[in-house]
């Protein structure tokens, strides 16, 4: 029996696009030191908690193999970094890894 661990920041890590990008070595969201200094801890774990309902909410049946259904899930996590301010110069890298790490967890969120 595993029991769910969920941070401070009120998401479950194993769905957390930062605890993802730690474990896959990625550091788009993970340590980007212009979007901390900018933004603040506080704002960038509400960005994840919004990113990750956002994608959670995109996900529909096979929606890794339709690349209409991903260009809208793109669309949609631009928007959400936007909203928060996310710094622009660092906006691409973050969208491909959400879509990234959403594919890991695709088989989950879109049931």
């Amino acid at each position: 029996m595993s029991a769910e661990l969920t941070a401070y920041c009120g998401l479950v890590c194993m769905e957390c696009p930062a605890y993802i990008a730690k474990r896959t070595g990625d550091d788009a969201l993970e340590t980007n030191d212009s979007a901390v200094a900018i933004m603040g801890d506080e704002v960038l774990s509400q960005l994840a908690r919004d990113l990750a309902d956002t994608v959670r909410r995109s996900a529909k049946i096979d929606w890794t193999m339709k690349e209409s259904i991903r260009a809208e899930m793109r669309v949609l996590v631009k928007r959400t970094l936007r909203k928060y301010g996310y710094p622009p110069d660092k906006q691409q890298k973050a969208t491909d890894t959400v879509i990234q790490q959403a594919e890991l967890l695709g088989e989950e969120w879109a049931t």
